[in-house]
């Protein structure tokens, strides 16, 4: 094929990226059209939404192949980052898989649902909008030879922690967070200042006084935090606002569930119950047939 290569080399594409790709070969917006529907009626790319296609690798149905879905989110707009749960996910550090994959947009389009994945879009927080950081401590990241935009992980710690509601459960957010073994405080304590979200900082200064040791957190970044406290009680999840105990030093309303971390209390399964019966049983037997022994 004339255009394998850019095949190739673009498993997720846009329109303009494809436009882009032509205008080398003089050929016009109407023929680019014919293109791409040529190469959608042969099975070699398939449309995901309106400007956004896929590359099918030859010898692929469209129905057997699966389209990564984190370079699908990164290219649901120009400016797309993949953030919180998707971002922990793409690092390595999510406790469990989701079927739902989040990015930063300036504009973001509508939710999209493609191959049973959830492509949710969220817009840049506006206190980082009017001072053009919405790329702070963004990086570009390789992905089957092409960049993406993902936040590092110092900002999807905060992230995370501002908009608990786009990262599952207290759970799926806590053990996250907590397989990642180094941030750099620094830098996470000059987005929350860019941020200029008091319930942000104590939610964040919360997690990491929880986590002192294990994140080796030194006494001045919890201060420094604190200073930047709401002055009345907030909870944990504006969204959720589950009732709790007030942590006074950080003005936050803390579910029961997150301070004792009830998630790790022992969960007899069926198969244990099973195997602990079994092992009774066992025990029983051994102690009949040395009953009938020492007779």
């Amino acid at each position: 094929m004339k255009h394998e290569k850019f095949f190739r080399n673009n498993s997720v594409f846009t329109s303009r990226d494809f436009g882009k790709y032509l205008s080398s070969h003089k050929v016009s917006k109407r023929t680019q059209e014919s293109l791409l529907s040529y190469y959608r009626k042969i099975g070699r790319i398939v449309r995901v939404k309106r400007g956004l296609y896929a590359t099918i690798p030859i010898g692929y149905e469209n129905e057997a192949f699966i389209v990564d879905p984190f370079l699908l989110a990164s290219k649901m707009t120009p400016d797309a980052v993949l953030s919180h749960h998707t971002a922990l996910e793409f690092f390595g550090h999510a406790y469990s898989v989701r079927n739902i994959f989040t990015y930063f947009a300036s504009r973001p389009v509508e939710t999209l649902v493609f191959q049973g994945h959830t492509f949710k879009g969220t817009r840049f927080p506006k206190s980082l909008l009017g001072k053009g950081k919405e790329l702070f401590e963004i990086r570009v990241e390789e992905r089957e030879g092409m960049d993406l935009r993902v936040t590092s992980l110092e900002r999807t710690l905060v992230d995370t922690l501002d908009r608990p509601e786009l990262s599952g459960s207290w759970e799926e957010i806590w053990r996250s967070l907590e397989s990642v073994e180094f941030f750099d405080l620094d830098k996470v304590i000059e987005y929350i200042q860019l941020l200029k979200n008091s319930t942000t900082a104590a939610k964040v200064g919360f997690f990491l006084e929880q986590h002192r040791e294990e994140l080796m957190v030194e006494d001045h970044y919890l201060k420094e935090l604190k200073d930047l406290c709401p002055r009345n009680p907030h909870y944990l999840s504006r969204t959720r606002r589950e009732s709790g105990r007030i942590i006074t030093d950080w003005n936050l309303v803390v579910p029961q569930e997150v301070l004792d971390r009830s998630w790790e209390e022992a969960r007899v399964t069926p198969k244990q119950n099973s195997a602990a019966g079994e092992n009774l049983n066992c025990k029983i037997w051994v102690f009949m047939v040395i009953c009938c022994i020492l007779k």
